[in-house]
């Protein structure tokens, strides 16, 4: 049923009686001029907010830092292997160690997969901390509990049941400039989502496929750039964010509504806050950003012409744009002799670990490095954040559980590894420490939430603050979690 409802003239006050419904009737200019006012993030995914999810998110609260703090997020959706990234463990027994062999760098403590030699020459660039740990170990549990500090009531959810911490920092930060957008991602994670915040604050996804949000672990890796198949929207809006099957006939010329603003001069039957969305849509600041025909060739190469190297060059120009919070799947395309997941979830039902290790490390190597160096040769690194994680880590002891007897590893959220590069933290250091064979934490133990309170302290969000479910019960963003000092 429609949550129209009628409205009585009361003096100089409208009044709406709710719960009765009311036809809106034929689509005027004005209803038209309404519609364009949606916020990217509403209309994300097709969802139809109500007006006051859109005007909620206009103004969200002003941030305490006056320098524009950014994060990029590499999700790696599946759980990446701790022992086969940043925790290698060569003198532990055979059936937990695996093949490879650790790096050593400049920085004491600080080893890496040796497919990874450019991420090594980096060390003094980024931080390990490699005693994270939660109690969720399913995937979209533990997606829900990683990146809200909230454990879910649902077991493989395809929302999630607590607002992820991008759609917080849409919700808290005010948008300095109404033409870029607060929050961007190339798809909803599984489990994650604004939760009670509303779809106004989504992610602004350019051509997001909703089985990224399901167990499916095969779907092909989505695209944050512009290609060919979303060209023509990004002509016309920024990507596809907007539900053009639905709203063709309204929004086939939205490139002529910069001229139509200037030649009519003011928009009398849109308010502010419209008015900003229609400008955010209008503008060709956001969607210059995801055009990588506009990057260097030189710098093109250096991300590589791949997936993750177009995704985390588009990453980067979506921060200098403006966009406070970028979330991008790591998902990969294997060999189909290696296995048949797009993701990390080496299960070895899944794929042969070791070898799915060895397809992808060199090009994450290439993408993320040259990311890295950007952020600090272009003056990112003391404003923008770049993060590598997944739900959880992966079982220590190997898995030979597929009929072909080939290696895996299982879910494991006792611990985990996170990379870190920039953000104004300390960089050049491993935080923390596993047991000799990778199994728990044994110094500096820590919740998982003390990376989201390290994350929302950069951004100047008072944990503490409350937001209301859809129940009315009053919920803070983080109950614990403490930022972790050794970064500061």
């Amino acid at each position: 049923m429609s949550n129209w409802a009628p409205r009585f003239r009361n003096g100089d006050r409208i009044m709406s009686l709710p719960g009765l419904p009311r036809c809106p009737g034929p689509i005027d200019r004005r209803t038209w001029l309404q519609l364009g006012g949606l916020s990217l993030g509403a209309l994300a995914g097709g969802a139809s907010p109500t007006w006051a999810d859109v005007l909620a998110a206009q103004t969200s609260r002003p941030s305490h830092r006056p320098d524009g703090f950014s994060v990029i997020l590499f999700w790696a959706n599946g759980g990446p292997s701790h022992l086969d990234l940043f925790d290698l463990k060569p003198s532990a027994p055979a059936e937990y160690r695996g093949p490879f062999r650790p790096i050593r760098t400049a920085v004491p403590g600080l080893e890496m997969n040796e497919q990874l030699p450019r991420l090594a020459k980096l060390a003094d660039k980024i931080s390990i901390v490699r005693s994270l740990h939660h109690e969720r170990n399913e995937h979209s549990g533990g997606t829900n509990r990683f990146l809200t500090g909230y454990s879910s009531v649902a077991r493989n959810l395809p929302d999630s049941e607590f607002p992820e911490i991008g759609s917080v920092v849409a919700k808290q930060l005010e948008q300095r400039r109404a033409d870029v957008a607060p929050f961007v991602g190339n798809t909803q994670f599984y489990g994650g989502g604004p939760a009670y915040l509303g779809r106004a604050f989504a992610p602004y996804m350019p051509s997001p496929r909703r089985e990224s949000a399901s167990g499916n672990n095969r779907y092909d890796p989505i695209p944050l750039y512009r290609t060919p198949s979303t060209g023509d929207d990004l002509s016309i809006s920024p990507a596809g964010v907007l539900n053009l099957q639905r709203r063709r006939g309204l929004l086939n010329s939205l490139d002529t509504l910069p001229r139509a603003l200037d030649h009519g001069g003011k928009l009398d039957a849109a308010d502010a806050f419209r008015r900003q969305a229609i400008e955010m849509l209008a503008s060709s600041r956001t969607r210059n950003a995801f055009d990588l025909s506009l990057e260097s060739e030189a710098s093109r190469q250096r991300y590589g012409d791949t997936h993750w190297g177009k995704s985390l060059l588009t990453c980067r120009r979506l921060v200098e744009a403006g966009v406070r919070f970028v979330q991008c799947q790591a998902t990969f395309r294997l060999q189909a002799e290696t296995g048949r997941t797009s993701n990390w979830d080496d299960h070895s039902v899944n794929s042969h670990i070791f070898n799915a290790y060895r397809e992808k490390l060199p090009y994450f190597d290439q993408s993320v490095s040259a990311l890295i160096e950007d952020l600090y040769r272009r003056g990112l690194h003391e404003r923008v954040l770049f993060v590598f994680c997944g739900e959880f880590g992966r079982t220590p002891r190997i898995r030979n559980q597929d009929a072909s007897g080939r290696p895996g590893r299982d879910h494991w959220a006792n611990a985990m590894s996170v990379l870190l590069a920039g953000g104004g933290l300390k960089m050049g250091q491993v935080i923390g420490a596993t047991n000799r064979r990778g199994e728990e934490p044994v110094e500096r133990i820590m919740n998982s939430n003390c990376l989201l309170a390290t994350i929302y302290h950069q951004f100047g969000i008072d944990t503490a603050h409350v937001f209301r479910n859809n129940a009315g019960r009053p919920i803070p963003i983080l109950t614990d979690g403490e930022p972790i000092e050794e970064l500061l």
